[in-house]
């Protein structure tokens, strides 16, 4: 299990935090599982400056880290996280539109990014529309669908090294993105996006963002969930594997996989978030025991490991 924060270690982060500190904070439940256990501690920060101030406060003392941003790709344990959750207020929720050039705060969500983008005339952002995540994440993940992702129009990024206690400016190429996939470290939290858009019509944006509404609406569940709960494997996709095993329906305790769309786990509420990661476990195994392809989760799962990824 993720090592403990004792109580020393706590005592004196809860010092050096002092108004930014707050104990055992509800977790799992700002999750979009809405499911999983509380934080030892929780530091609210309202901009870079308090960012900083945190980095600071965690010299010399060695506990687990977690960046939180909406909850919106994680699964935290029932038994929550034993470490510090730093969690971005809406200092970091700015937008800037400059001609085709996007500032845009890292706890920003992803859809009104897309709406408003798209509104002023821009596109290139509408598929994030159907992404319920923040932009920040969006960087750390290379969040993308419909076609695209997010390093496909972003130009440079800034993040906060915790270790170091900087603030740093970034072009894209420094992060190395693949799919799903960046250099982003835990440790790292990324506090803005530039992207660099193309001039569009209005009317067109959004006509497209209604379509992705659309599409989204008719083939993904609703409900407690946290998207898509494996990458897709080259070639092929996580869902239909999932199905042709026969796995849509399948329940362990509180959770279940949709029966709307296979790779979708779906949590009770009031459920158990150790139910979830149970048949995410169930359902690999099958998968790769029939198919031979083993599935990566592209969910973070909080709390259940060595460390927060």
């Amino acid at each position: 299990m993720i090592r403990a924060l004792d109580s020393a270690s706590l005592a004196e982060l809860r010092r050096r935090l002092g108004p930014l500190a707050e104990v055992d904070q509800p977790l799992g439940s700002r999750t979009t599982y809405r499911v999983g256990g509380t934080a030892s501690l929780w530091s609210e920060v309202r901009d870079e400056d308090d960012l900083l101030a945190v980095a600071r406060a965690l010299v010399d003392i060695d506990i687990p880290v977690l960046i939180f941003g909406n909850g919106s790709n994680m699964l935290v344990a029932d038994s929550g996280f034993p470490g510090l959750v730093v969690h971005l207020g809406e200092g970091f929720a700015d937008l800037h539109i400059e001609g085709t050039t996007v500032r845009a705060g890292g706890v920003l969500a992803l859809p009104t990014l897309a709406r408003r983008t798209a509104t002023a005339g821009l596109t290139g952002m509408e598929w994030a529309v159907g992404v319920p995540g923040s932009v920040g994440g969006a960087v750390r993940m290379n969040a993308g669908g419909h076609g695209s992702d997010t390093v496909a129009t972003l130009v440079r990024y800034r993040r906060v090294d915790l270790t170091t206690a900087t603030a740093i400016d970034e072009p894209v190429e420094r992060l190395q993105a693949s799919y799903r996939h960046t250099s982003i470290a835990p440790t790292d939290v990324v506090t803005e996006a530039v992207h660099e858009l193309l001039p569009g019509d209005p009317i067109t944006g959004r006509a497209a963002i209604d379509e992705v509404v659309r599409w989204r609406r008719a083939h993904q569940p609703g409900g407690a969930n946290a998207g898509s709960v494996f990458t897709n494997p080259p070639g092929d996709s996580a869902g239909r594997l999932i199905d042709a095993c026969g796995l849509k329906g399948r329940r362990v305790g509180t959770a279940e996989v949709s029966g709307k769309h296979a790779n979708f786990i779906q949590a009770d509420r009031g459920g158990s978030a150790d139910d979830v990661l149970r048949l995410m476990d169930e359902v690999r195994a099958e998968v790769l025991a029939a198919t031979g392809t083993e599935l990566t989760s592209e969910v973070r799962l909080i709390g259940f490991g060595p460390t927060p990824t």
